[in-house]
């Protein structure tokens, strides 16, 4: 039995060498860009929304609701009004939540707070909600571009 190799197994073992390295590279490297590279935006543009019936909303509540590919969030008051914002933070597009018992809005990335007019109170956010139009028809409540 030789001790050297033939060049024809030498090639074949290089070769699969370089393959496998080749998909091992692919197999770490593609995840990591599919992660960092933003995912495409569905869904289309619109100026109004049905959230739902008025009798859907109790009094001192809070719904998030899709106007088109964004996150808004219905606010019903004590009195019965009501008022929309977009449920965007503006701190870091955090989507933002009603918070009953503290009677805000409420981000949990970094704990910023909003009253329920859709204005930063505390935290990091650096300018207020973005507001939209309530329009209450039919019974039912519509949410449109301000």
């Amino acid at each position: 039995m030789s001790d050297s190799v033939s060049p024809t197994r030498r090639r074949t073992l290089i070769w699969l060498l370089r393959t496998s390295g080749t998909a091992l590279f692919a197999a770490l490297v593609y995840p990591v860009m599919a992660y960092l590279k933003p995912p495409k935006v569905t869904g289309d543009a619109v100026s109004s929304v049905r959230v739902g019936a008025i009798d859907d909303f109790t009094p001192a509540s809070g719904t998030l609701f899709r106007f088109g590919n964004r996150p808004g969030i219905l606010i019903r008051y004590e009195d019965g009004s009501f008022r929309a914002f977009s449920a965007t933070c503006t701190h870091l597009d955090c989507t933002v939540q009603f918070k009953k018992d503290a009677g805000i809005i409420w981000c949990a990335c970094h704990n910023g707070k909003y009253d329920l007019n859709g204005r930063n109170i505390d935290g990091p956010p650096p300018r207020p909600l973005d507001e939209f139009d309530v329009i209450e028809k039919g019974g039912e409540v519509f949410v449109t571009e301000a």
